[in-house]
């Protein structure tokens, strides 16, 4: 089915970030409480995602991070449609295990969250790409962790503060104060899982590089 070692490597990371990035929107209602500060919990799978992007844009370029950007905003608003309709279909009394008000309260984010979350995923990637590759072509193969911690720093305090922004402060589901605290609290807790997650790069690399050489890279 895939003619080439490199195909499959694509299919696996695209796999991957799709599904992390369309679970992290369908979670991202849902605020949680770390000390004093307040955050969506949607934030855990993006470390994946930002793990992923480091590699596609290693290995597939620019394009290849734009593409499948796009397709997973495409993706993300399916999904919301799926559960639109999933809650318009009434559940049967008496049978369901779950009822229609459990499945709203869990399932039912707002247009605001919709559009906060696509326009942040869009925004951020977009960034992150540019920015990696800014990166990328003054240091050439080299520095890795330069183009990789430095594109998510920037693109991730975007995305931070425009999905919160959209999602729950303009529709005024929280305060400013708590607007800028969460934003803030959700950015340092990305940018500091992204810094850890550094050395995962360098295996990631590794690991395909090795993959694609073996035996003289697209034969299979």
């Amino acid at each position: 089915m895939f003619k080439t070692k490199k195909e499959i490597v694509f299919v696996v990371l695209a796999g991957i970030f799709i599904t992390n990035a369309v679970v992290a929107e369908l979670i991202g209602g849902k605020l949680i409480q770390v000390g004093p500060f307040v955050m969506s919990i949607g934030i855990l799978p993006w470390p994946v995602v930002f793990l992923t992007t480091d590699l596609i844009n290693e290995y597939f370029g620019e394009k290849g991070v734009r593409k499948l950007s796009f397709i997973t905003a495409c993706l993300i608003a399916y999904a919301f449609v799926i559960l639109i309709m999933a809650m318009i279909v009434p559940a049967a009394k008496g049978i369901s295990p779950v009822n229609d008000e459990q499945f709203q309260a869990v399932f039912g984010q707002s247009m605001w969250i919709i559009v906060g979350s696509i326009i942040a995923f869009m925004v951020s990637q977009l960034i992150d790409v540019s920015v990696f590759w800014f990166f990328k072509n003054k240091t050439g193969d080299k520095k890795i962790w330069l183009r990789t911690t430095g594109s998510t720093v920037i693109s991730q305090l975007f995305d931070s503060f425009i999905v919160l922004g959209i999602a729950f402060w303009l529709p005024g589901k929280i305060n400013f104060d708590t607007f800028i605290s969460s934003a803030l609290t959700g950015y340092v807790f990305k940018l500091s899982v992204a810094v850890l997650l550094t050395p995962l790069i360098y295996v990631g690399h590794h690991l395909i590089k090795k993959y694609l050489d073996e035996n003289n890279s697209d034969k299979d």
